[in-house]
């Protein structure tokens, strides 16, 4: 009886231990899909790689390891130092066929955005102040490299993929068509898809939308699987 006991508290230890870091929970509720461990994410718009992060569950708890993509120069030195076992980048991610090397974006926190990507000032503007009044910060602009998601991956020498997270505020469809998917593609890709129409358009055929999450979140599949 004792020892029937102790498993049953070692196991509901366990579980207590591991902490949700995502917004709704999303991170925990991705395990049917994210059941492996020793898996490999890309998350975009990592933030300071804790504050509401999709992936710091699957690194800590499950043996993840993965790459980073933080725009904001003083968020991705916190990311650099919150998640030191994976590799970060400061930079915004951009379409193969984006002309330029630098970015303008409106810093806003969590709510940060790449300037034009919510399709209208108008929407631009609403979001930013939304995002000043609900997390207490002020928003500037600022300039930051570009880079296509596909030249990073080959840069480090990323063979495979097992997830992405992409949370970039309007600016998902530009990322999407700076990845090959040819090359890489994912199991899941976990997509804030404002635009989803667009963004279904341009998955398929690689691509299927399984599972709806609040605040415009949509997880996919590939159709490969």
């Amino acid at each position: 009886m004792r020892t029937l006991f102790n498993r049953l508290i070692g196991k509901l230890s366990s579980y207590v231990r591991e902490q949700s870091f995502a917004i709704d929970q999303m991170d925990v509720q991705l395990q049917p899909y994210l059941r492996h461990t020793h898996g490999f994410f890309v998350e975009a718009g990592a933030n300071d790689g804790v504050s509401q992060s999709n992936t710091l569950f699957y690194e800590k708890y499950r043996h993840w390891r993965g790459l980073l993509v933080e725009p904001i120069p003083e968020l991705a030195a916190q990311c650099q130092k919150n998640r030191p076992h994976c590799i970060v980048e400061n930079c915004a991610l951009v379409s193969f066929d984006y002309p330029d090397e630098t970015i303008e974006m409106r810093y806003c926190n969590l709510m940060s955005t790449v300037k034009g990507a919510l399709g209208s000032e108008e929407a631009e503007n609403q979001h930013i102040d939304r995002g000043e009044q609900l997390q207490a910060v002020s928003s500037y602009e600022l300039s930051v490299p570009a880079k296509p998601l596909n030249a990073i991956l080959l840069q480090h020498n990323v063979s495979h993929i097992d997830f992405i997270s992409l949370d970039v505020e309007g600016y998902e469809l530009n990322v999407l068509q700076g990845l090959d998917l040819e090359r890489y593609q994912p199991a899941y890709m976990l997509i804030e898809a404002r635009f989803k129409d667009e963004i279904d358009r341009f998955l398929h055929p690689y691509y299927e939308p399984i599972k709806e999450f609040p605040r415009y979140n949509m997880l996919y599949r590939s159709t490969r699987l």
